[in-house]
């Protein structure tokens, strides 16, 4: 997986003259570019709103690590989970109950 981020990054970098490194955050195949906010799977491209981005940012940094609900609004999780179960990812967001949510490490 590292040699394809590594490859995708370089391209991008190649194809769009970018003076910076691009930042990606890969997980199961999910690639969140964090320069431009977007998230592709499959060679698809999510649409994420804001907030969207930012939850998923967020658990994806704290892979296998509960994000507690205070830092998130499940009306948001529950729309993202849905965009991402109809790309492909089902059940990328784990609930821990009276908690939080988690992005599960391989």
């Amino acid at each position: 997986r590292n040699v394809l981020i590594a490859k995708l990054s370089a391209m991008l970098r190649r194809s769009y003259d970018f003076a910076a490194s691009v930042s990606i955050i890969e997980h199961n195949g999910a690639m969140l570019n964090m320069s431009d906010n977007t998230l592709t799977y499959q060679g698809e491209n999510i649409d994420l709103s804001k907030n969207e981005y930012k939850i998923l940012l967020t658990l994806m940094e704290n892979r296998g690590k509960v994000v507690s609900r205070e830092n998130t609004l499940t009306v948001n999780v529950n729309r993202l989970r849905k965009k991402l179960d109809n790309a492909g990812l089902k059940d990328f967001i784990g609930t821990k109950f009276g908690v939080g949510y988690i992005v599960q490490i391989d």
